[in-house]
């Protein structure tokens, strides 16, 4: 009887405290790893919806100028119009209405200040702006080029 309790016992399957202790340590690790990652993932998701977003209001801006909707004057010197964000509420949809915004369509490009932009990681704003502390104006090229383009 005693024979048959023992190899029923030894038969048993389990894990002990150091095994239990081991998962969970090598867990953590991966956790601590995964964590930063996953940060980083979601800002630098959330600055190229800012570019995105700020590329949009350009396209609307060309839009609004092409359809005469914008202020400015044309003349032999000076090209330029400035699209505010009442006169473009026809041509840029799906923007979130926090953010305000403004274009000045000058003769080397369109200039689109967008308030979301202090909003960038420094990934992104290094790329956009000029200084590395993120500023309130980026020409559409710079725009193009943080979001991989060019």
């Amino acid at each position: 009887m005693r024979n048959l309790l023992n190899k029923k016992l030894k038969n048993e399957k389990g894990l002990t405290l150091i095994e239990l202790l081991a998962v969970i340590v090598i867990l953590a690790i991966i956790a601590l790893i995964a964590i930063p990652a996953i940060g980083n993932i979601i800002s630098n998701s959330k600055s190229k919806a800012i570019l995105s977003d700020a590329t949009t209001i350009v396209a609307g801006a060309k839009t609004a100028i092409a359809d005469g909707a914008c202020d400015g004057k044309t003349t032999a010197e000076n090209d330029s119009k400035t699209c505010n964000q009442k006169q473009l509420a026809d041509y840029v949809e799906g923007l979130k209405n926090t953010g305000t915004y403004l274009v000045v369509k000058t003769a080397t490009g369109y200039d689109v200040t967008y308030s979301e932009f202090n909003g960038l990681n420094k990934k992104y704003s290094k790329k956009v702006f000029d200084s590395e502390t993120p500023g309130t104006t980026a020409s559409q090229d710079k725009i193009a080029e943080a979001m991989g383009g060019k």
